[in-house]
């Protein structure tokens, strides 16, 4: 019988029309599904299911999504990061979610002259009476302005160029920076992605390892469609055990001028 399948043209090119118009016609395509977004279950007989295919340098898996949670679409990863999703979906990664305010690994940072490492916390705040899921990033050292010899800290003109905004209020909601977005994909942090060149999308920070986040948090942004980014200079924020102290340390800095946040979707909604 019928599936009750999305697989749009960037996802058809991939996988070619036989393929795709056999899963549409239910062969290949399974009846219960973990919604590769919010890992909640799903059922293509009775709801609208997404086809979601991840693809790297030499790997491409195809995944399953509720359509409310995001469109069908092809989303490009590392090959390392494929290769985890893989170990992760046959359930050799026994990784457990992290708690709500959890430091994470993270790679360089493309658009610095140096090797800069960035830490970014996913923690929720609470803005206009909503949870609002947050990623706060602060760099473990000075970031120098590209092609700079200089020992000067860049970092916040440098998001404030590329369009983030200064905070003056946390109890506001930061303004939108088109062109930016957050890929959570299979209920993990892949990545913070900004414009790139020919229309695409480019990495801006990549996790090592696909980030693990609290189920709250990952409710909350399947909520909102959209996640909230803070960054402050190295030193502002430090790694803060708790939400409310997560907090606190971000009034400190907004206080002090020195925090810039934007707010952007996920990837592909």
């Amino acid at each position: 019988m019928p599936r009750m399948l999305d697989v749009s043209d960037d996802v058809r090119a991939e996988i070619g029309d036989e393929e795709a118009d056999r899963l549409l016609a239910g062969g290949d395509a399974p009846g219960s599904y973990d919604c590769t977004s919010c890992r909640t279950p799903g059922d293509s007989d009775q709801e609208r299911t997404s086809t979601v295919l991840f693809v790297g340098e030499e790997t491409a898996v195809l995944a399953f999504a509720h359509a409310t949670c995001i469109p069908s679409q092809v989303v490009p990863v590392s090959e390392e990061q494929l290769q985890g999703a893989v170990r992760s979906i046959t359930g050799e990664d026994a990784a457990a979610p992290a708690p709500g305010a959890q430091p994470a690994p993270a790679a360089p940072v493309p658009t610095t002259p140096r090797q800069a490492t960035l830490g970014i916390t996913c923690g929720l705040v609470l803005i206009e009476g909503d949870l609002r899921p947050a990623l706060v990033v602060e760099p473990d050292g000075p970031i120098a302005r590209p092609g700079s010899a200089g020992t000067d800290d860049d970092f916040l003109p440098l998001l404030l160029e590329q369009g983030f905004h200064p905070v003056a209020d946390m109890n506001q909601l930061p303004g939108p920076n088109p062109g930016w977005s957050a890929l959570l994909a299979m209920g993990k942090l892949h990545a913070v992605l900004q414009p790139g060149s020919g229309g695409n999308q480019a990495a801006w920070w990549q996790a090592h390892q696909p980030l693990a986040v609290s189920d709250g948090w990952r409710a909350a942004a399947n909520k909102a469609q959209s996640v909230l980014m803070y960054a402050a200079p190295a030193g502002s924020i430090g790694h803060q055990p708790r939400e409310d102290l997560l907090r606190q340390a971000l009034e400190n800095a907004a206080a002090k001028g020195a925090l810039v946040a934007a707010e952007m979707p996920l990837a592909g909604t």
